[in-house]
């Protein structure tokens, strides 16, 4: 039947393909009219595999070893950085100075302990991108965070070069206050109206600076009027008396009454007097001064005229009077010295400075500022 079907020349010719078809580079197996091909592509994945486990296990011991010493440098960072850190407390009092060095040691100590790391697992191409990617990742950041880095900067050069001092009286710019407390960011000033005042670290670095309290001594000044009829040589004499009857003005500096300029219708006596700032307060006292000096002056019948409203006539005025008209009410002549309007006021005054009150509130009152002090 199978000869009727199959002619034995076409058996013999299957023959022939079958044997030409196993000498292929593939695995033939036949199963039930079923051929099943399995090309090198398995091997190879194979062969991959092994050479990267036998890549791992030549690599272990130096990723092992890299292990070790990135732990250790890790371990080491802090301890070691404040043993570094150690000797510079002589050099500084300033915490953030300190914290900054000690944190940028021990930075360095983990980058160091991770490069080495890598450097033994023979990944130091790697290495070098994280170094070169973490630089270009620095400049980006540093240009997008301009105004923090310039402030916190600022912070470390006023903690070096110390200006001033917690409480001092300072003047920066505009503003005139007490130092109360100085952050990384900023510093907190307390004006003589009792407002908190914050001012960029970088705005007062890059500023002027007037520090009211590094010399306590303060010069006070003010000016009083004197008309061109009075002995203007007397006039300064009792100025100075005057001062000199107040103990809590210095007698070095020497004070001084001098006449500034000429006015329209006065000379101009300039009085400078110089007072402790810790104990004394420039403008009570210069208040004192001024209403005792105006009431000698008045006790003396030193004429203090307006510039701006009032003549003087020393030699009188003459009248010429008309035709009589009856009796007109007579004028009296009056002076500088018939009516005293102004009380010599008493040696007890307040003249004590009120800065130790301004500090008092600063340290009741709220703080604006979360961050640490860091003078």
């Amino acid at each position: 039947m199978q000869e009727q079907l199959f002619p034995r020349s076409m058996l013999g010719n299957a023959e022939e393909m079958v044997n030409a078809i196993t000498s292929l580079p593939f695995d033939i197996v036949v199963q039930a009219n079923e051929i099943d091909v399995n090309q090198n592509s398995l091997s190879n994945a194979q062969s991959l595999l092994a050479e990267l486990w036998s890549n791992f296990i030549y690599r272990l011991p130096g990723l092992a070893v890299g292990v070790l010493v990135m732990v250790i440098f890790i371990t080491l960072a802090t301890p070691l950085s404040r043993l570094l850190v150690k000797p510079l407390t002589r050099a500084t009092t300033s915490p953030l100075l300190r914290s900054v060095i000690q944190r940028s040691i021990s930075t360095v100590v983990v980058l160091l302990g991770i490069y080495l790391f890598l450097f033994l697992a023979g990944l130091t191409g790697f290495a070098i991108a994280v170094v070169s990617g973490t630089g270009v990742v620095g400049l980006i950041l540093g240009f997008a965070f301009r105004d923090i880095a310039e402030n916190f900067i600022s912070s470390l050069l006023l903690t070096v070069q110390r200006p001033f001092r917690i409480g001092d009286i300072v003047q920066i710019n505009e503003f005139t206050g007490i130092i109360q407390k100085v952050t990384a960011r900023a510093t907190t000033l307390v004006d003589f109206d009792g407002n908190h005042i914050q001012i960029p670290n970088a705005t007062i670095y890059k500023g002027v600076i007037k520090n009211l309290t590094a010399n306590p001594l303060m010069r006070g000044n003010f000016i009083v009027g004197v008309g061109y009829d009075a002995n203007v040589q007397q006039a300064q004499q009792i100025a100075q008396s005057v001062i000199a009857s107040q103990s809590n003005v210095l007698i070095d500096p020497e004070p001084q009454v001098l006449i500034d300029n000429l006015g329209s219708s006065t000379y101009n006596i300039k009085v400078y007097f110089w007072v402790d700032v810790e104990k004394t307060s420039v403008l009570k006292m210069a208040s004192l001064l001024m209403r005792n000096i105006v009431a000698a002056y008045t006790d003396a019948g030193i004429s203090m005229p307006d510039d701006a409203r009032e003549r003087i006539f020393p030699e009188g005025l003459q009248v010429i009077n008309g035709p009589k008209q009856g009796n007109a009410p007579t004028v009296e002549k009056q002076t500088a010295s018939t009516q005293k309007n102004v009380e010599v006021n008493a040696s007890d005054d307040d003249v004590a400075t009120e800065a130790h009150d301004i500090r008092e509130q600063a340290r009741r009152s709220r703080d604006p500022e979360a961050g640490e002090n860091i003078l």
